[in-house]
């Protein structure tokens, strides 16, 4: 199986930082470097970033600072020697040159590991990019089209090996190996060619993290990671079945995607102790921050509602907003209040909390994969550096020694980690 580690520097649990030997930080690069290589000790395929545009005091801890993600790539490309470097950027408040410029310099500088996690985003960013408008879901997915697509023609800008050097005959580059783009399509009027050349993997890998209907299609079409939130082993089993399915008719080998639910694991001696565990991280949850976290996660202005009413029969749209399909399925299959709701998106944001032994933890994924629900996990600790540490420590070792996950890496690149093929030139 594939692992990532999805770095959140306070902890995904919104109560992690308060867990006693939490360290926390989103400018903690000294935590980041240190959790970043202990991922590597254990032979991850990579390390994560997420991402967000607007902020609010109400923000999750880790969400309320975010260093951009390109620049954290930077520095541990130096800090490090095998891992994947993986960040999100959004293609509605981007442009395609300035990324694709961006991640093809880290993606040299870390000699072929860098990877692109493609968003739209969903929250409304035009206050802060001097935008007319936030575009809504249709138009936002149709940008990223057009952008993914213009980002790819630009990476392809120089064939493999373009340097001469010849000095007697005056000749520095092979200038038959570059390209020129010329895109003009409705959004984007790019002419290139980028002015950076290839890394050893060709292009970064690229990642998708959407799971609604349009995301699935953007990632059908370009992704060769998909990371997705999924609670139920047979909606998991029918996402990525599906999902390769659409791989499949869009011309693609579905071999050639990963993909990868988060998984936050609560790693006990017991069963018990784990449960405890988790009961302590819930305890230590900021009841005042529930309204806004809510409103956020469901698209929906929640201010003011009885936290201890039944989640409302909200409308699940069928556009953008998968993760409010996901929470409200679950309050519906559960029952839950809002308050209920509030700690399930402030423990794990709606993707799976596994808390048991490392063998029970070992049993689960494995039976994940084997079941074909997922390729491999994008683990999400409650809190650093232990919830990190407990895993590595403990249920890596048992994977290892099932023959579920690798011992040491077998290349040097993000693309041989994954088993993924270089990109056509």
């Amino acid at each position: 199986m594939h692992l990532g580690l999805f770095l959140l520097a306070a902890g995904h649990h919104a109560g992690g930082w308060r867990y006693p030997g939490a360290e926390s930080g989103t400018e903690n690069f000294g935590l980041i470097t240190r959790m970043a290589r202990v991922a590597e000790a254990a032979k991850f395929d990579m390390v994560f970033f997420g991402d967000r545009l607007v902020t609010s005091a109400e923000a999750h801890p880790s969400m309320i600072t975010r260093p951009d993600p390109l620049v954290v790539l930077a520095m541990l490309a130096v800090q490090t020697q095998h891992i994947g470097l993986v960040a999100t950027a959004s293609t509605t408040y981007s442009e395609p040159y300035a990324l694709a410029r961006a991640f093809a310099s880290v993606d040299l500088l870390s000699q072929g590991r860098a990877g692109w996690n493609i968003v739209t985003t969903v929250q409304d960013g035009s206050v802060n990019f001097s935008r007319q408008r936030h575009p809504e879901s249709t138009e936002r997915y149709a940008i990223a089209e057009e952008f993914v697509e213009v980002v790819q023609g630009l990476w392809r800008s120089w064939d493999p090996e373009p340097y001469v050097k010849d000095p007697a005959a005056g000749v520095y580059m092979d200038t038959r190996k570059l390209h020129i783009l010329n895109h003009a399509g409705p959004y984007f009027q790019v002419q290139g060619p980028l002015n950076v050349t290839r890394s050893l993997q060709g292009a970064p890998v690229l990642v998708q993290a959407g799971s609604s209907g349009p995301g699935q299609q953007l990632g059908a079409r370009h992704a060769e990671v998909i990371f997705t939130a999924q609670q139920d082993l047979e909606e998991a089993r029918a996402f990525c079945q599906g999902l390769k399915q659409q791989v499949a008719a869009a011309g693609r080998d579905p071999a050639q995607v990963k993909v990868m639910p988060g998984l936050m694991p609560i790693v006990g001696a017991t069963a018990a102790q784990a449960r405890d565990k988790l009961a302590r991280l819930q305890a230590y949850t900021d009841q005042s921050k529930a309204h806004y976290l809510l409103s956020a996660e469901l698209d929906h202005d929640l201010s003011g509602a009885d936290l201890d009413a039944p989640v409302p029969d909200l409308p699940v749209d069928g556009g953008g907003f998968s993760r409010r399909k996901l929470l409200l399925g679950l309050a519906r299959t559960q029952k839950l209040t809002l308050r209920q709701l509030y700690h399930q998106v402030a423990s794990s944001r709606g993707h799976q909390v596994v808390a048991g032994t490392a063998e029970q933890i070992a049993d689960h994924m494995q039976h994940w994969v084997e079941a074909g629900a997922a390729d491999g996990f994008n683990i999400m600790p409650a809190y650093f550096p232990a919830g990190l540490e407990d895993f590595t420590r403990e249920v890596v070792p048992i994977l290892q020694a099932r023959g579920q996950f690798r011992r040491d890496y077998a290349g040097r690149t993000l693309r041989e980690h994954l088993g993924l093929a270089l990109p056509a030139l």
